[in-house]
């Protein structure tokens, strides 16, 4: 639906920067766990392997609660959603620091967090700003909600490290679940839920999903995003750990993830950007290749701080750059009435994308003590995801202008 259907209420440069203030905070929470892989095991007495597993459920819950948060927020508003995820989420951190078994870290640190950050997520700000912005100006906007969240990674990196240096990781991880409370009186701002009046067809879930899938250039783009989620949890959890391995303080892994975050501003910005003057699909064939070029010479090139920073930079412009341009692509395919539905499901397989990427990240070096095949790994699916996004076409799926499922 367009803008200018939306009742009045606050400007729309109020509801904007509030959501990019939840999406920095929820983003930026999440973002650290990777700083947490040594103390947490080191202490504990846990293996990688458990740690990356728990990391894996909480991105998996996160991927499967997400087209249901989607949808709830469509249909009862999302500041109510907000709000609970929030609570939920930092459940998740509170249980996390006093967890006393492997059992215990994957209730909290993968269930409950992952549920709370599906609840809290971009997602959920991106839907939002779907409902209050031109069709045009979408990609842009969406890009803008991504680089918030790449700035929660900036801010939150070396705050957590100077967290868990000066007050240990349980106090840590308290003290960041107490910050994220300030979601609540913000999601107040992006209350709003999706026009059930505006015409098109008004379906139920798998009927909608049934409806999308058949529609090719989507599948392609679920398909797709499974790889950025491989990615991105890899280097998220494991990265840090694997700096160290090489020799370098934990405040390098630390300073390379918020530096991820940092470039990720600019690439994230300029992928809104561009999204809406170029084909989406040809941005997001070039970033997946960029990905595995980048990895390969990484790995080629001595490890070193200079190097780790490097490569945290280039990557960072091509972290969250694919989600304006999926996020851009699903509402091209089926507008922004099932945006919040329908991008949550492409989510899911990010999500799926995620776990293994974790998991498969922890068992790979408990069981070689080396993390190189899963690096190589990834550069092989950075590879088949370009591929995959080039058959994709912008165009728009008529099925979801048909009548109302009730009616056929």
């Amino acid at each position: 639906m367009s803008a200018a259907a939306e009742k009045p209420g606050l400007p729309l440069s109020v509801i904007v920067t509030a959501g990019c203030v939840v999406a920095l905070m929820t983003f930026g929470g999440r973002s650290i766990m990777g700083l947490f892989t040594v103390p947490i095991t080191t202490d504990l007495g846990w293996s990688r392997e458990s740690y990356g597993l728990a990391m894996a459920i909480q991105n998996l819950m996160w991927g499967i609660a997400q087209p249901v948060v989607g949808g709830l927020a469509d249909k009862y508003g999302t500041a109510r959603v907000l709000a609970l995820g929030t609570l939920i989420y930092v459940a998740g951190f509170f249980g996390m620091a006093f967890a006393s078994s492997e059992s215990m870290l994957y209730l909290t640190a993968g269930l409950l967090m992952g549920v709370g950050i599906a609840a809290t997520s971009f997602g959920l700000v991106m839907a939002a700003f779907g409902r209050k912005v031109p069709q045009e100006k979408r990609p842009f906007i969406f890009g803008v909600a991504t680089a918030a969240s790449s700035m929660g990674q900036f801010v939150f990196a070396p705050l957590g490290q100077s967290f868990i240096s000066a007050f240990g990781w349980q106090n840590a991880l308290i003290y960041i679940g107490a910050l994220l409370l300030l979601v609540i009186p913000l999601s107040v701002t992006l209350r709003g839920k999706a026009d059930h009046t505006t015409g098109g067809a008004d379906m139920p879930f798998m009927q909608a999903l049934a409806r999308a899938w058949g529609f090719g250039s989507y599948r392609l783009l679920v398909i797709g995003f499974f790889v950025c989620g491989f990615h991105l949890a890899f280097i998220t959890v494991h990265l840090p750990a694997y700096l160290v391995q090489c020799g370098l303080s934990p405040s390098v892994g630390s300073w390379s993830l918020a530096i991820i975050g940092l470039f990720n501003v600019v690439g994230s910005l300029l992928a809104g950007y561009l999204g809406g003057r170029f084909p989406k699909q040809i941005m997001l064939s070039v970033i997946y290749l960029s990905r595995a070029i980048a990895t390969g010479l990484f790995l080629l090139i001595p490890i070193s701080e200079v190097t780790a920073y490097i490569y945290a930079a280039v990557l960072g412009l091509l972290w969250l750059a694919t989600v304006p341009l999926t996020a851009g692509l699903v509402t091209m395919f089926f507008g922004a009435r099932y945006m919040g539905m329908l991008y949550g499901v492409a989510f899911l397989s990010h999500q799926i994308g995620s776990f293994f990427g974790v998991w498969l990240g922890g068992l790979a070096f408990d069981q070689t003590g080396s993390y190189a095949i899963i690096w190589y790994l990834g550069m092989l699916l950075g590879l088949g995801s370009a591929a995959i996004h080039l058959p994709i076409r912008e165009q728009k799926d008529g099925t979801f202008d048909l009548v109302p499922a009730a009616a056929e």
